[in-house]
């Protein structure tokens, strides 16, 4: 049985790419979440005007990869005391959440959060937020793997 979790890290198109390459994900869409317009476009998506945030959704096996897995592989991928942007990428829809689906990825991800931040890892607060999963808006064909199909890749 295969189990979901959506992560908003940035762009993308290395999120995804990266979230891939973790033992147990099964597969990575990307798309977006937590907005206030039905079906919006990656145009629409990159006014920062509908709330939406651009995610990965990823199925993943709980046999073979726990959540608690998959939460770490996501503050290692981005820099999570970033508010609303990623690098060179600034806006509302690059702001850095855990979208749970339930109660048990919240607390598990509140967790993984409260540990990273006291861990000292990083520069500043942790300024990720938890939030509840919402409506999926798959991204456009073009952006899914997007870099795999342009012969880049992104590591861990």
């Amino acid at each position: 049985m295969s189990h979901q979790a959506t992560f908003g890290a940035g762009c993308f198109w290395g999120v995804e790419a990266r979230f891939r390459d973790v033992p147990g994900v099964i597969d990575a869409a990307v798309g977006y979440m937590g907005g206030h317009v039905d079906q919006p476009s990656y145009e629409q998506v990159c006014t920062d005007t509908t709330g939406h945030v651009e995610v990965v959704q990823v199925v993943y096996d709980p046999e073979q990869c726990d959540y608690s897995r998959l939460v770490r592989a996501f503050f290692a991928m981005h820099d999570p005391t970033q508010v609303d942007r990623q690098g060179p990428d600034t806006g509302s829809q690059y702001r850095s959440v855990i979208f749970s689906h339930d109660p048990r990825q919240t607390e598990i991800a509140e967790q993984v959060r409260a540990e990273m931040d006291a861990s000292g890892r990083f520069p500043r607060p942790i300024a990720t937020r938890i939030e509840p999963a919402q409506t999926f808006w798959k991204a456009e064909d073009y952006h899914q793997q997007y870099l795999a199909r342009r012969g880049a890749s992104c590591s861990l």
